[in-house]
């Protein structure tokens, strides 16, 4: 069987590399010269199941409205200029209710949970470097109300059976110790002990490695021009390159990101991907006692501070201003503040600044299904849990793909839930 992969992102690479071990004949297409090179480059650097959950949350709308109006908000809305932003954000507000957070949040958390363990097992059996650490993390409040709100997550880890430990302010140190010379109070935390953390650039260059020597064959720098069709049903891809054209395939999967909905807005299948914009900076550790053992996450700013080796990656937050990629000072200096107030003394004069695009569905779940052109698959829309989600995404598409029943229920994942074709 021959597959097209359309992307060279984690959830691209982890697919390819996944379908390539079924014996596939597996080929990844992408317009960047490298893999990992957009929302896999420098993200926050967590595998954290437990703390996934949808931005569309029960007073998120109220929040939001106060956000606008603050410094270091953690999201910021610009009108974009077309109607699809609005519409995007009239589907989130929907999913703003608890009923809807629940089953939202209990969707993500299995798949992320399922994934962790498909990324222990691929572990088992390659070696790959990432910096990669396994000693939780840590979620830290600055206000008792958030500390009361976190027992609605509480109860789906529940549910799922997810490990936790809701720690008091004066425990924060014992699991953080740098936590012991924060600038303001925290008043408690959450810790997920069986969350990971490391470097996704770095884990999916390792695993597209792996997956060349399995055959898999990579195109890079080549953009998808059009669809090839033939009697009405997608069979392939035209590229911008005359030399490779055109390319047809049993399967095509596309796990495109942000640009999924532009590529498949031809072809009739709307798909509600919004790109969300993040920012991150990544500096170097001056001093071991001042900085993270793991990831710390600060709920108020919704900002995660992660510990590569030699390195801090800082990340986060939520800009809907469209397709703008551009480094915003003020987001920088947030990211700034936050690192600086939990972890003070850090070399921010080396800060390397960066920001990137999550593709983002109104629920916060992903697409991972089969769509109306019985050669295309979609794996897609995982907004700000790609590399949290992808391997255990990359298995489930190769479930349905080989006629499988998956392990996670794939009802939730699918597009019926929009109601879309």
């Amino acid at each position: 069987m021959k597959v097209l992969v359309l992307g060279a992102g984690v959830v691209g690479v982890t697919t390819a590399w996944r379908l390539a071990q079924e014996g596939a004949e597996v080929t990844i297409i992408d317009r960047h010269p490298d893999v990992a090179m957009e929302t896999s480059f420098a993200n926050a650097g967590q595998v954290s199941p437990g703390y996934a959950a949808p931005w569309a949350a029960p007073g998120v709308p109220m929040k939001a409205l106060k956000w606008l109006f603050q410094r270091h908000a953690p999201l910021s809305i610009r009108p974009d200029g077309t109607a699809f932003q609005w519409q995007w954000l009239l589907q989130m507000l929907r999913n703003c209710s608890a009923k809807r957070y629940a089953v939202n949040k209990s969707r993500m958390v299995a798949l992320a949970e399922y994934s962790r363990d498909c990324l222990q097992g691929l572990r088992q059996r390659v070696h790959l470097p990432y910096e990669g650490r396994t000693l939780g993390t840590l979620q830290v409040f600055r206000s008792e109300a958030q500390m009361a709100a976190t027992q609605r997550d509480i109860a789906v880890l529940q549910d799922a059976g997810v490990p936790f430990e809701l720690l008091q302010s004066e425990e924060l140190s014992l699991v953080e110790p740098g936590l012991a010379r924060a600038q303001s109070r925290l008043t408690g935390g959450l810790r997920l002990p069986s969350d990971e953390t490391g470097d996704c650039h770095l884990f999916t260059r390792a695993l597209a490695r792996h997956a060349l020597g399995l055959g898999v064959q990579m195109r890079m720098g080549c953009t998808v021009k059009r669809w090839l069709e033939r009697q009405g049903q997608v069979c392939g891809v035209v590229l911008d390159d005359p030399d490779q054209n055109p390319i047809e395939a049993d399967r095509i999967v596309l796990a495109g990101g942000v640009w999924s909905r532009e590529l498949l807005n031809p072809l009739g299948i709307s798909v509600p991907i919004y790109p969300v914009k993040g920012h991150s900076i990544t500096l170097p550790i001056v001093d071991e006692g001042m900085a993270p053992v793991s990831t710390v996450l600060d709920e108020t700013y919704k900002v995660a501070v992660t510990r590569f080796d030699r390195r801090v990656r800082v990340g986060g937050m939520a800009d809907l201003v469209g397709f703008d990629r551009s480094i915003h000072p003020r987001r920088v200096a947030t990211l700034a503040h936050v690192v600086n107030d939990l972890f003070p003394g850090g070399d921010l004069s080396r800060a390397q600044p960066w920001s990137g695009l999550r593709p983002m569905t109104p629920d916060g779940t992903p697409l991972i299904c089969a769509t109306q052109h019985p050669r295309l698959w979609l794996n897609t829309g995982h907004g700000t849990l790609g590399w949290t989600m992808a391997c255990g995404s990359a298995e489930v598409l190769c479930d349905l793909m080989m006629g499988r029943r998956p392990a996670v229920d794939p009802h939730g994942l699918s597009l019926d839930r929009y109601c879309i074709n």
